[in-house]
C-alpha cells in the first residue's frame, strides 16, 4: 500500500468506523499521525462516556505501522503489550498524536541490530477537547531483525507473537 492511501484505509478500516475513530492527519514521513474520535450513541459506556475498547482502539495500530515504514524491510515490528490506565472520563471529542523521531528510530534499531530484537516502549495520551488527560495506554512492541525473526532457533510462537 502507498503512504499516501495509509489514510484513506485507516479511515474506512471496519473497527473505526465501528468505533468512530478518525485518522486527522499522517506526516509524509510517518513519523506523526494523529487521531480522533467523537463521541457516539454506538461508541459510548452505559453512564455515557467513551468506551474504553474504542479509546484503546483509537491507539492500536499506529507505532506498529511507524516502525515497519520507518525501520525497512529488514526488521519484524509486532505490538506486543499494552496496558490502559483511565484518568478522567470521556466526554465530546478525544484526540492523540504519535510521534516518533529520528534518534528514537536510529536508537530502536541499534538496539535491534545488536540484540537481534528490541521492545520500545511508548506513552499515548489521549486528551479532551480541553486537552485534558483522559486516558494513558502504554504500548510496547517487538523489533526482530529479519535474521533474528526467520533463525531456526527462533520459536515458533516467537516468530508469530513477537
Amino acid at each position: 500500500m502507498k503512504k499516501s492511501d495509509l489514510l484513506r484505509f485507516m479511515n474506512f478500516w471496519p473497527p473505526y468506523i465501528g468505533s468512530g475513530v478518525r485518522v486527522k492527519r499522517i506526516a509524509p514521513d510517518l513519523r506523526s499521525i494523529e487521531v480522533e474520535m467523537k463521541l457516539r450513541f454506538w461508541n459510548q459506556n452505559y453512564v455515557g462516556t467513551h468506551f474504553g475498547g474504542s479509546l484503546y482502539a483509537m491507539t492500536d495500530p499506529f507505532y506498529m505501522l511507524m516502525l515497519i515504514e520507518n525501520l525497512g524491510k529488514n526488521y519484524v515490528v509486532w505490538d506486543k503489550a499494552a496496558h490502559i490506565k483511565f484518568k478522567s472520563p470521556g466526554r465530546g471529542k478525544v484526540h492523540t498524536r504519535f510521534d516518533l523521531d529520528v534518534s528514537q528510530i536510529a536508537a530502536i534499531k541499534a538496539e535491534a541490530d545488536e540484540k537481534g530484537r528490541a521492545e520500545p516502549h511508548f506513552i499515548v495520551r489521549i486528551l479532551n477537547e480541553d486537552n485534558e488527560l483522559v486516558a494513558e495506554v502504554e504500548k510496547v512492541l517487538s523489533v526482530k531483525t529479519k535474521e533474528s525473526a526467520t533463525s531456526p532457533t527462533a520459536s515458533h510462537s516467537n516468530r508469530n507473537n513477537g
